[in-house]
């Protein structure tokens, strides 16, 4: 059967028709290129060449490719960091340099570095393709280090593919109530559970690619293989996986391939003395936001990199796809910045990096000939065309992109409005306003509206008064409406979502104040830096009420597949502030009026038999009970009539 075109569905894209298979050819053009009548995944595999490796004799050859280089040394704890002929590299052709060792020269654990010459000048180096880094706690120097461990044995395989995916967006080291850098062990422990109890089949991991500074959130990588030490060793991580899996859990990562820190001693950055080895020379190869060298993605040893660095988080640790970080910053040679995507030629123009989106479409073939179930999401805002289209079809081959406009306008709405003024059509059309033959994935909040200079939706709801009002048995007006309005919001979003939700680890329950990791402004203290578990644990507060309702919504609708549904609207009534959806079999029905309560509220709905199976009213969730659930309701002459209290939200699902 013959894919359509991407503008063959889409009318809009008709005169970019060109533009679209031009891309279509060039990215075929260079998959040739790369690896010529071969697949991707028979040909990428750069991470099996570079880096420190044993040999089929049980010896060590290690390789680096250094173009500029004159002269290049492993240097260790084994030689006493001094630079010594028997650790010279040699030169092999194509800016590559080898060095064979024997067995005995090198053992687990051992710390290691290259010292890279080259004309005027020469510097220590981490590999590019090291796969094990550690810090010293007191110096805070990085080093390689010898990893050389027995291979993981596997007890689970990879859950099934995911359709709908329900992300649990999580952070290793900040997933501790305690003031401290958390483990994948504690994380494996103590927060897995949590998430497989919650209903979330996918965790998307923040963070796992080395970087020097903690308080980056992990967008400042330095390391691009190897697995950050600061929370465990790799076999930690593998099992912390395996557990995932064997709950039915997928596990995807946030891979940073939009840019690199500037850190030369820890980085790639003037690796053997160029700045335009891996990236863009002059002003096109540092972002002017990020202040970070940004990748030359029309190099082909750069592709070759990039590509098997996807190729090896997939099959060393069993991931099970990625979420691309900085997509827009790729996409666009401005990096988007202060660009207002309004017109489909922005889409397809000069200001388009031709070589991104090559690369970009590249990875999603990869990723998919190594794992064809694999879940990739695009983080951009531009909204190009085509981006999480299939290849075939003419786009860019992502599984899903991030639907980023919802969290802003929610904040929008908050900020800017009054509870009165809240339009109920406004919100239906930003909250479903996606590309049709696109699939998406939308979020109230995710990491970045917990951090510092932002607020979290509770906490911009309730502000001060949730340091004295978030006990059970409190009497406050503000508490009370930001707790109602919470649940509706989180629902409502996940119900317009277009094929999957995303929740950000803790704001499931509200997690009070801001994320601020540990830095000079704050004396470098953990106290933001952490997940307080035990606010939600605790029967006397209210958080743990909010948790109940989000896990209750959260298997609801895996469990009745609604996302696997277009949603339609069936009542948009700005006057009451009432909006009622229809989704696969069931009803959501809203009511935002702070003030309005409307019994005997009628709408038409499809014949048969409704029962209540949720209430956001309900007691457990801390609403004031003005709903009873497992009511049934019947349609009489097509139209069906509830009882709809002020803010709330109610599930009804059809029965008959």
């Amino acid at each position: 059967m013959k894919v359509k075109k991407i503008y063959e569905t889409d009318p809009w894209l008709e005169p970019w028709r060109d533009a679209i298979d031009a891309r279509h050819q060039r990215i075929l053009d260079t998959k040739r290129k790369l690896v010529g009548e071969r697949s991707l995944a028979e040909g990428i595999a750069n991470h099996l060449y570079y880096g420190l490796h044993r040999d089929e004799a049980g010896d060590w050859v290690f390789r680096e490719w250094a173009p500029s280089a004159t002269r290049i040394y492993i240097i260790g704890e084994f030689n006493n960091w001094k630079r010594t002929d028997a650790y010279a590299l040699k030169p092999v052709g194509q800016g590559n340099w080898e060095i064979h060792l024997p067995a005995m020269m090198l053992y687990h654990g051992a710390l290691y570095k290259l010292f890279i010459e080259w004309h005027g000048g020469g510097s220590e180096r981490l590999p590019a393709y090291v796969t094990r880094t550690v810090q010293d706690p007191v110096t805070k120097v990085f080093c390689a280090q010898v990893w050389d461990m027995p291979a993981y044995d596997w007890k689970n395989p990879r859950p099934a593919a995911v359709k709908n995916p329900f992300i649990y967006e999580c952070h290793i080291g900040m997933s501790s109530e305690e003031e401290k850098v958390s483990t994948f062990d504690e994380f494996r422990r103590n927060v897995l559970p949590r998430v497989k109890a919650l209903g979330y089949d996918v965790l998307q991991i923040m963070a796992l690619q080395e970087h020097p500074y903690y308080g980056s959130f992990g967008y400042q990588v330095s390391n691009f293989f190897a697995l950050s030490s600061r929370f465990g060793t790799p076999d930690e991580f593998k099992h912390l996986v395996d557990d995932a899996h064997g709950m039915g859990i997928s596990v995807i990562m946030d891979i940073v391939h939009s840019h690199s820190v500037d850190n030369e001693a820890e980085g790639l950055s003037r690796f053997d003395g160029r700045d335009d080895l891996y990236f863009y020379s002059g002003p096109q190869g540092h972002h002017p936001a990020w202040g970070s060298p940004c990748f030359d993605y029309g190099k082909d040893e750069v592709k070759y990199f990039l590509l098997s660095n996807c190729k090896f988080w997939l099959e060393e640790y069993h991931l099970d796809g990625f979420r691309f970080d900085g997509v827009t910053s790729m996409l666009y040679w401005d990096h988007g910045l202060g660009t207002d995507f309004g017109n489909y030629e922005l889409y397809f123009g000069p200001g388009v990096d031709e070589n991104a989106v090559c690369y970009l479409a590249l990875a999603n073939q990869l990723i998919r000939e190594i794992l064809p179930d694999a879940i990739t999401i695009a983080e951009d805002v531009s909204g190009m065309a085509g981006l999480a289209a299939p290849f075939e079809a003419g786009g860019v081959g992502f599984g899903y992109r991030m639907a980023m406009g919802v969290a802003d306008h929610w904040i929008k709405w908050i900020k800017e409005k009054s509870d009165e003024q809240w339009s109920m059509g406004e919100i239906w059309w930003e909250l479903t306003n996606k590309r049709a033959d696109e699939r998406t994935v939308s979020y109230a909040e995710c990491h970045d509206q917990a951090l510092v200079g932002d607020k979290t939706i509770i906490f911009r709801l309730i502000d001060k008064e949730m340091y004295y009002s978030m006990r059970t048995d409190s009497q406050n007006l503000t508490v009370e409406r930001g707790v109602a309005l919470h649940k509706m919001i989180r629902l409502l979003t996940a119900v317009t979502a277009g094929n999957g939700y995303l929740n950000f680890m803790g704001n499931e329950f509200g997690h009070p104040e801001w994320i601020d990791f540990p830095r000079e402004g704050n004396s470098w203290s953990f106290a933001y830096a952490r997940r307080q578990w035990s606010l939600a644990d605790a029967p006397e507060l209210r958080y743990g009420r909010l948790q109940a309702f989000d896990a209750e919504m959260v298997h609801y609708l895996k469990a009745h597949e609604i996302l696997s549904e277009t949603p339609k609207a069936v009542r948009v009534d700005e006057e009451k502030q009432i909006l009622i959806i229809w989704r696969r079999n069931s009803i959501f029905a809203f009511n935002f009026s702070p003030t309005g309560s409307f019994p005997d509220y009628g709408f038409a709905a499809p014949e048969g038999e409704y029962e209540m199976v949720l209430s956001s009213d309900d007691a457990k969730f801390d609403g004031f009970e003005r709903l009873v659930c497992g009511e049934r309701h019947i349609t009489v002459g097509g139209e069906l009539k509830l009882y709809l209290p002020s803010r709330c939200a109610i599930v009804l699902e059809k029965k008959k």
